[in-house]
């Protein structure tokens, strides 16, 4: 396959956590901060754990849109947009580095629920997750002696990923924690929406939204219509606005990576979005028609 028709999702197998860790590794080497990992990988070993119900104290994750191969997919996309950013001229730390990671990491861990709390799933807390997310990320950190001060840079960097919060309103205390809260925020937009599976997985997201009760969407073609909306209005919005364009950073990295002079984020999504278009156009007399176009993953084989 020539490089002008590489996918995003030929790079990297999203569902396996070994090939993620790996190419971010690669990613963190290029940038000649291979120490990072050293304090990077036993937190990425937690979150597995969390997720996977392995971790004292907290049930399996039982959200399937906001699920580990998410959060790891958001990690990643992080990873590439700090080496991308890097490359078109910012600075960070290896420190800083770190804590971006770590906010990409941590920043869905409040959707996991506690042992005690066996009362529906981890979608009941998605208004205000962020807050959850921050608490266990301290107590995780404050076990492995970081310091006051990364945690409050990491909670501030969560806080980016909070739809309903502007980075103006959050108080970073220097200029490169502010970019890698816009550089964590993007990249959460980002790997969801590039996601090969956006569109099936879209009507798991109801299901969330739905026990959230979260009230502008009253069925799961609804939020089908209403996601071109969504990009258009609200993560363009921010990607360009509140976030600054930071993610036009990103094809810096698949150039130096993979010799690609693309934004393949921005391929997928557009891809994603006019595949929607597509199926909505070919359903306008049938409002049930959607499910026999959203195959990808075997998601929806079973009625839900």
């Amino acid at each position: 396959m020539g490089k002008e028709g590489v996918k995003l999702y030929d790079l990297v197998n999203s569902q396996s956590q070994t090939a993620v860790f790996a190419e971010i590794e690669t990613i963190i080497s290029l940038m000649g901060m291979t120490a990072v990992m050293d304090r990077f990988y036993p937190v990425y070993q937690d979150i597995v754990r969390l997720f996977n119900g392995d971790y004292p104290g907290y049930r399996a994750s039982n959200t399937r849109y906001h699920n580990l191969e998410h959060t790891i997919m958001v990690t990643l996309a992080a990873a590439r947009l700090i080496h991308g950013s890097m490359a078109g001229g910012f600075e960070f730390t290896p420190d800083q580095v770190l804590l971006g990671l770590l906010g990409a990491l941590f920043h869905d861990a409040g959707l996991i629920q506690t042992l005690q709390d066996k009362h529906g799933t981890g979608a009941k807390y998605t208004i205000g997750h962020e807050k959850r997310s921050i608490f266990f990320m301290r107590q995780n950190l404050g076990d492995r002696q970081f310091t006051r001060e990364q945690m409050d840079d990491c909670a501030r960097l969560i806080k980016c990923t909070n739809l309903d919060m502007h980075p103006a309103n959050i108080d970073f205390n220097t200029q490169e924690i502010e970019v890698l809260g816009k550089i964590v925020g993007s990249a959460d937009l980002l790997a969801q929406m590039a996601d090969r599976m956006y569109l099936e997985k879209l009507i798991l997201l109801f299901k969330e939204f739905e026990e959230a009760g979260i009230p502008d969407f009253d069925s799961e073609i609804e939020l089908l219509e209403k996601t071109e909306g969504f990009y258009q209005n609200v993560a363009q919005n921010r990607l360009s606005k509140a976030f600054d364009h930071i993610s036009d950073q990103m094809i810096h990295h698949f150039k130096i990576r993979w010799n690609i002079n693309r934004d393949l984020y921005m391929d997928a999504i557009e891809n994603n979005i006019g595949y929607l278009k597509t199926i909505l156009n070919n359903g306008k007399n049938n409002r049930s028609f959607y499910r026999k176009y959203l195959r990808r993953g075997g998601l929806l084989k079973d009625k839900m």
